[in-house]
C-alpha cells in the first residue's frame, strides 16, 4: 500500500483551527506510519473538510463533528 496524503481544509475566519488541529493530531496518532502527510489547508466560507488522496471522506456540511468518526473514515480510505 502506498502512503496516502490527508488534507484538512478549515475555515480560518470561523475559528476552526482548533478542530483542524484535533483532527490532524488524531490522524497522525492513529496512522502516522501510513500517511505521507496530514496537512492543514486554509480556507473560508465555513469549510471543514477532510480528504484522503483528494477524495473527501468527511465534510462539516454533511456530517456531525466527531473526531472518532473522522478517524474511522480516514482508516476506511487508507
Amino acid at each position: 500500500m502506498s502512503d496516502a496524503e490527508v488534507e484538512i481544509e478549515y475555515c480560518v475566519p470561523c475559528g476552526f483551527l482548533d478542530r483542524a488541529l484535533d483532527i490532524q493530531r488524531a490522524v497522525l496518532q492513529n496512522f502516522g506510519e501510513s500517511v505521507d502527510r496530514a496537512a492543514l489547508v486554509t480556507g473560508d466560507h465555513g469549510v471543514l473538510d477532510v480528504r484522503v488522496d483528494g477524495a473527501s471522506v468527511w465534510n462539516k456540511e454533511d456530517d456531525e463533528y466527531d473526531v472518532d468518526e473522522i478517524v474511522r473514515r480516514v482508516k476506511a480510505a487508507l
